[in-house]
Formats: structure tokens, sequence, C-alpha cells
């Protein structure tokens, strides 16, 4: 059943980061559209702007627990490549245990009201001309503290399989 949970968990993270990784094809077609807009036509669009930021934040914010799926996240890695693999799990344990879960629910907590704050007036861009949905862009901060927090659960769980099959040899 966990390892079930497990799978399905993972399998949801890769899907969600593999789909948004589409929306960097986007970004550079509709910075490219700004660009030629704006240089060759002289015609600047406030909402093709915020198209490009809105395109370029759900990238990350969606993207980080895949990117931590997959191990890509940038570290530093002078003593972490020599560990064994146990020793790998112990650190990465630690990690999610004391740093991630932290430091993501207080991110989800201290941002909930902004968020619910954005989401009582349906926010929109303050330049005119701008796109009329920042409450769902500000919604993705807890579209990525989930991801995170999903992805940290998982890691923890293989981690200690590691650590306990290690234990029982």
């Amino acid at each position: 059943m966990l390892n079930k949970t497990l799978c399905g968990i993972e399998n949801f993270i890769d899907w969600s980061g593999r789909t948004v990784s589409w929306l960097s094809l986007l970004l550079v077609l509709v910075t490219f559209v700004v660009v030629v807009l704006r240089y060759v036509f002289d015609y600047g669009s406030i909402a093709l702007q915020e198209t490009a930021t809105y395109l370029h934040a759900s990238v990350f914010l969606v993207g980080m627990a895949y990117t931590m799926q997959q191990n890509a996240h940038v570290r530093v890695d002078i003593f972490y490549s020599r560990f064994s693999k146990h020793t790998k799990a112990w650190v990465d344990l630690f990690g999610a245990l004391f740093l991630l879960l932290p430091f993501m629910l207080f991110v989800s907590w201290i941002s909930w009201r902004y968020i619910t704050d954005s989401w009582s007036v349906f926010e929109g861009s303050r330049e005119a001309g701008g796109l009329p949905a920042v409450f769902l862009l500000k919604t993705l901060i807890l579209v990525m503290t989930t991801l995170l927090i999903l992805q940290a659960c998982t890691q923890i769980t293989r981690n200690i399989k590691t650590i306990i099959a290690k234990g029982e040899r």
C-alpha cells in the first residue's frame, strides 16, 4: 500500500514536471513575440510581458518538486559525491526532515494570508492592459510547497528504507 502511494505521488510529480516543462517553449515564443513587437513594430503589450512572467513563475514553482525528484537541484558536492549510498540516505533524510519540510510548512503558513487576500478580491494586474489573474499566479506558491512536501515525504520514506536495508545486512 505504501509503495503504491509513493509511486502514485512520484508519478504525479513526474507528470506535473514534464507537463510544465512545455511552458518553457511557450515562454521562448512569447518572449520572441514581445521583442519583435517592441523593436520591429514599436508596439508594447503589458499583457504579453506579464504572460512571460506568469509562464516563467509557473515553470519554476511547479517544476521544483520534479527537479528535486530527478536530483537535478544545484548543490555543493564537495563531500556528498564521495559518500556511500547509506551516508547519502542519512544526509538526505536529515535535510528533508529538518530543512525542507519545516521551510515548506513555514512558506505555506506565511503565504496563506497573502494568497487568500488576493483571492478575496480576485486580484488582477496593477498595470492597465495587464492580466486579470494575479490571484492564480500567487496560488502557485501553495502548489509549489505542496508538491515539494509530497516529494520530500517520498524521499524520506525511500531514505529510511535504504538506511534500514543497510542495517539488516
